[in-house]
């Protein structure tokens, strides 16, 4: 019984989708290729965009979410989405917080 959106943000919304899944596989494909063959090292992920986020898969995966709230429009795919990015920027702090107690030579 809801009325339609008075504007339309569903190719905008796929548009975002669209980055948001590309670039977190992208960071995640990058993330896979840190390890060698059997190696149990931890290594500080370079390219994509690490050298500006600590993990931008994270970032992108907000960015996928974001994208099906606009998609859909509805107040429970907006809360999902401000959960979700809550969660993942709290777990990247942690993450930071993390690489600067096991690198000496982490970036500030």
């Amino acid at each position: 019984g809801l009325s339609e959106p008075s504007i339309d943000l569903k190719y905008l919304g796929i548009v975002l989708f669209l980055i948001g899944i590309s670039g977190n596989f992208y960071h995640h494909y990058l993330l896979s290729k840190l390890r060698t063959k059997g190696g149990k090292e931890y290594k500080i992920p370079k390219g994509g965009l690490f050298e500006l986020v600590i993990c931008p898969h994270y970032l992108f995966e907000i960015l996928g979410f974001m994208g099906i709230s606009l998609i859909s429009q509805t107040l429970y795919s907006f809360s999902t989405t401000l959960g979700i990015a809550v969660y993942l920027m709290c777990r990247g702090y942690v993450t930071r917080k993390w690489y600067m107690s096991k690198f000496e030579d982490f970036p500030k």
